[in-house]
């Protein structure tokens, strides 16, 4: 690849991992990337929230006790802008650094806890869910994370337990008691375990913040009782080869297209960022 400025330079080093970055994401399991996107690229993606979180959707999952939006599903089917973003160099080429290899968009949302209110994950590795419902052969998966608030220890951060991804198994069951969301949940003693030998890291930044953690690596987070909303984009990427065998769950959990994602241009959200710019008529 022809590098022709300083520029371009920046550019290119931003969509791929340091060496640093590589070896703490085999020995932890995560890595956490501080303002990978900019605050007026945050804005743009958070202008999309509102009219995605008010359509009667069944890919909408709405909490049991507050009725506000848990999670929102399949973005990148329901919207343009998300449908740029989960092509977006900056988010998918440490992926495809990784992978070496055709992946495609196994799952796409915006996690939310509204202030006050935002119910907790439970302890859990995607891969029980990926395996035991989806079929998915092999742990692969990648989780690429954008915060789009402000995340501090008070409004329901994420929770890792550094090096759970390397123990092997995880036991895991079935709770659709707990939350409004059905999840195959870490075993109580298994979570002990590792958080005894490793410890537990809350993923804190500021927006456009990028989270990259494995999918084995064990994590959830707590109720958000703070005054703050706490909103994460998610994108979970798969390499073609280890697709899903048993497409049980509905599409906007599992995506059934298996077309390999692509990378679009630096400036793929530009357009986005301008209208939000434009003064109003």
């Amino acid at each position: 690849m022809l590098i022709a400025s300083f520029k371009d330079y920046r550019v290119v080093a931003k969509m791929k991992l340091t060496d640093a970055q590589i070896k703490q994401l085999e020995t932890d399991g995560f890595i956490i990337i501080p303002e990978r996107f900019t605050q007026a690229e945050v804005a743009a993606i958070r202008s999309r929230l509102p009219q995605i979180f008010s359509q009667h959707h069944e890919a909408n999952i709405i909490e049991r006790n507050s009725g506000v939006v848990r999670t929102a599903m399949g973005l990148h089917l329901r919207d343009n802008l998300f449908a740029a973003l989960v092509r977006h160099p900056r988010l998918i080429g440490p992926a495809q650094q990784l992978f070496g290899e055709p992946m495609y968009a196994q799952q796409v949302k915006v996690n939310v806890k509204a202030a006050f209110s935002g119910e907790m994950w439970q302890w859990h590795a995607d891969f029980a869910t990926h395996h035991e419902e989806d079929g998915v052969t092999l742990p692969r998966a990648l989780n690429l994370h954008i915060l789009l608030d402000e995340v501090t220890e008070f409004n329901g951060p994420l929770y890792f337990l550094p090096g759970s991804h390397r123990a092997g198994d995880h036991a895991a069951k079935l709770d659709n008691k707990t939350t409004s969301y059905t999840l195959w949940a870490t075993d109580h003693a298994r979570v002990r375990e590792m958080a005894e030998r490793g410890g537990i890291v809350a993923a804190k930044g500021r927006p456009g913040t990028m989270l990259i953690f494995h999918d084995t690596l064990i994590h959830g987070s707590p109720n958000n009782m703070s005054p703050w909303d706490r909103s994460i984009f998610s994108l979970i990427v798969n390499p073609v080869s280890n697709a899903y065998t048993a497409p049980t769950r509905p599409d906007y959990k599992h995506h059934r297209n298996l077309t390999p994602l692509e990378p679009l241009a630096e400036d793929c959200l530009e357009t986005y960022v301008n209208r939000l710019r434009a003064p109003a008529a």
